[in-house]
């Protein structure tokens, strides 16, 4: 039967789905796709789409050389060298005979100033292409890096010979020319680039560079304004006049320039986000974040312009601003890394460092090589006081970016908790050159030149740090606490109201205010300035703090234990005040209250280790010893490592019958951590001693009563150590030594029938 023409449709129709699903399941052709589309983004400049299509391709076929190739290129673009490199040599190992790689991969290793790795790739180049011209100028770059000049310039030499018409191997000839000042012949051939393509910005934005170093301002203006002639579009000819006018410190021709960028380049995402950046690099954030608030109207649909737009909220301190707008990208894409690393950003200002790690981890598998990334999770790992995994994480960011300084900011004042003096001074250095105008590296270079004995030269500092930043209350703290150390009390008096007049709040300025004026003995002054400050900040807890204190020492005790309350009720997350005001109230006689204020601090901060500790030892005096344990325990949850909760807890098992194979254990681990401390040494003695090991514990009684001749239990425990091992000759005088310190101390009534024995 002859089929219709309906039927041959339908057939063909059925054919044509059959044909299109078997190219679907093609993985050759799904993966070319997948590059064809990777270049697509390249060339758009969306570099983080198009790493993603073309990893997509590699999933496909690991051996897809040109996916691997245009991998590497976009990592160079995206800055992310490590994983550039990576890909460069995955390239080579499936195709060596890639030229094109082996010349990338050699600048690579130039850039990193691996010189002789970069050799053997342009030597392996010339080898096999001894005309190429690319890997003569590395030849040559790589002998300027190395001060061989001479060779350096033959190699170009060599380069122009190969290829007389090419105007980029004149402006690297220049380069190296003026690299060794050899100004008069770098400024030939960067004209005569110029003359080679006359119709290009980039020879002439070479030479503009060039008359820039030389400060030859006008000429430099000159050919960048005849470069945008040239290429009104061009980002980098614009780029160049912004920083050519920064650098003869005309900031308002540079926010012009920009302008008018920012309106020739409206089209272009880089170029209408021109005058936002301007902003951001003269440090005019509040301009800067205006200007991205205009853009994000125009451009939603711009993620970079929103990304920027959350960063300076962030450096602004609009923290609520910035979780609201990056809540928004994070919905629209929530596995996008960058809101995951905001997101980690905000946490962290907002104290909750815990629940930061997981989204900043999650965001760095995909960037690796973020250095706000790593520099957010080392804040967040501190927040949790896991500080070896913080400092990976800060120094991990200074690897990638050097000039990342709240990063070596991070690391210096990790250098003064370990007192690496050495590593101090290298971080303080840096700080000061990237950034002369603030006081952050003077005043770290300061601490160091202290710790060195170079008072001299930490004044001096101190002294650039006040010129730099006269308006910041923190560089008169720092220079008060120094003239309080070398005793200076009247100029440390001076810079501590100094800061307090610039910021009233400032708990260390108002501490070192009241220790100074202690010092020289004018404690009601101290209470007029607490007072004072009181008056202007109702809400200073550590000025509550510190007029407690001073009404215990001028022995207002009512009083006193009111201004504790009431700074422990301003500062719930710092049981500091109540568990002071605990002591007072113990040291008053007042136990019942004093275990009531303990109970206080752990309801309202239940990980504070010390607030169990305290009442444990109170709890121990009033021979609670059940109530004690339990709270030692609890606090041993908190602080597993606590070398004095473990020793007092050995000590009370031993005591009260406990099991005595714990209390060693623990009577152990603190003798490690606290080994000269005496009662460490007598508690693990004790449980030597209950398990049978006497002359273990013979040892370490000696040693603790060496230590501490006055106190009778140790005297009282070697005696009895001495009798199980029948050495009632050296027994005898440990055993009266103890009734002679304390007649009536809890064993006395033993030590009187061991020695009538």
């Amino acid at each position: 039967m002859k089929n219709s023409g309906w039927t041959r449709l339908i057939l063909g129709g059925l054919l044509t789905v059959i044909v299109l699903a078997g190219c679907s399941r093609d993985p050759n052709v799904r993966k070319v796709k997948l590059f064809n589309s990777g270049n697509q983004y390249f060339q758009n400049k969306q570099y983080r789409e198009a790493s993603i299509q073309f990893q997509n391709a590699i999933q496909i076929d690991p051996r897809y050389t040109d996916a691997h190739y245009q991998l590497a290129q976009t990592y160079i673009k995206m800055s992310r060298w490590s994983a550039a490199y990576d890909e460069l040599n995955r390239t080579l190992d499936l195709n060596a005979d890639n030229i094109k790689a082996h010349l990338d991969l050699g600048n690579l290793l130039l850039g990193a100033k691996e010189l002789e790795r970069a050799r053997e790739q342009a030597d392996l180049v010339i080898q096999k292409e001894p005309s190429n011209v690319d890997a003569h100028i590395l030849s040559a770059n790589i002998y300027a890096k190395l001060g061989n000049t001479t060779s350096a310039l033959g190699e170009m030499h060599t380069a122009i010979e190969l290829a007389p018409g090419q105007s980029r191997s004149y402006m690297n000839m220049a380069y190296i020319q003026a690299a060794a000042k050899q100004m008069a012949d770098a400024e030939d051939n960067f004209k005569k680039a110029i003359s080679l393509d006359p119709k290009s910005a980039s020879p002439r934005l070479a030479l503009a560079i060039f008359y820039g170093g030389e400060q030859h301002w006008p000429d430099a203006e000159a050919q960048i304004r005849q470069a945008i002639d040239l290429e009104p579009k061009n980002i980098e000819a614009r780029a160049a006049l912004c920083n050519l006018f920064l650098a003869q410190k005309e900031v308002p021709k540079a926010v012009d320039a920009a302008r008018e960028a920012t309106i020739a380049l409206k089209d272009d995402s880089e170029g209408y986000r021109f005058l936002g950046d301007m902003y951001f690099n003269v440090g005019d954030y509040q301009n800067a974040a205006h200007e991205y608030e205009s853009l994000r109207k125009d451009h939603p649909k711009d993620q970079r312009v929103t990304k920027n737009y959350i960063q300076l909220l962030l450096i602004l301190n609009r923290f609520d601003e910035a979780d609201k707008v990056n809540a928004a990208l994070l919905k629209s894409n929530p596995k996008d890394a960058e809101g995951l690393i905001a997101r980690g950003q905000i946490l962290v200002e907002q104290k909750r460092g815990a629940e930061a790690i997981e989204p900043l981890q999650t965001a760095l598998k995909s960037l690796p090589e973020n250095a706000v990334g790593h520099y957010a999770l080392g804040s967040a790992l501190s927040q949790t006081n896991d500080a070896t995994r913080a400092e990976a994480e800060w120094r991990e960011a200074v690897r990638l970016n050097p000039n990342f300084i709240e990063a070596q900011i991070a690391l210096a004042r990790v250098a003064i908790t370990k007192r690496d003096i050495k590593e101090l001074n290298e971080r303080a250095e840096i700080i000061i050159a990237a950034r002369s105008n603030s006081a952050d590296g003077y005043l770290l270079r300061s601490l160091g030149r202290s710790s060195k004995r170079d008072f001299a030269g930490a004044e001096a500092d101190l002294k650039k740090a006040i010129e730099v930043a006269p308006k910041s209350s923190v560089v008169y703290l720092r220079m008060g606490q120094f003239q309080a150390s070398q005793k200076q009390y009247g100029e440390a008096e001076k810079m501590f109201d100094q800061s307090l007049d610039l910021d009233p709040s400032s708990g260390d300025a108002i501490s070192g205010l009241v220790e100074v004026l202690r010092l020289q003995n004018q404690q009601a002054k101290a209470q007029a300035k607490v007072e004072e400050i009181i008056s202007k900040v109702p809400t200073s807890s550590t000025a509550y703090l510190l007029d407690a204190e001073l009404l215990i020492a001028a022995n207002q005790l009512d009083k006193g234990e009111a201004a504790f309350v009431k700074s422990a009720d301003l500062n719930k997350s710092d049981p500091f005040a109540l568990l002071t005001l605990a002591q007072v109230q113990e040291k008053r006689g007042n136990q019942d209250q004093a275990i009531a204020t303990y109970q206080k601090a752990m309801q309202q901060n239940p990980k504070d280790f010390r607030a169990y500790f305290m009442l444990a030892s109170l709890r121990g005096e009033r021979s609670e010893w059940k109530e004690a344990e339990d709270l030692y325990r609890k606090a041993l949850q908190i602080e597993p490592d606590s070398p004095l909760a473990a020793n007092n807890l050995a000590f009370l098992l031993l005591e009260h019958g406990g099991d005595v194979d714990t209390a060693l254990t623990m009577a152990q681990a603190a003798r490690e951590k606290l080994p000269t401390q005496p009662n460490v040494a007598d508690t693990l003695a004790w449980a030597y001693y209950n398990k049978g090991a006497y002359r273990n514990a013979i040892g370490l009684l000696e040693e603790a009563t060496k230590s501490s001749p006055k106190q009778a239990s140790y005297q009282y425990h070697l005696g009895l150590a001495y009798i199980k091992v029948e050495d009632k000759a050296h027994a005898k005088p440990h055993l009266e030594r103890a009734l002679q310190l304390d007649p009536k101390f809890e064993h006395a009534d033993e030590v009187r029938k061991a020695l009538a024995n």
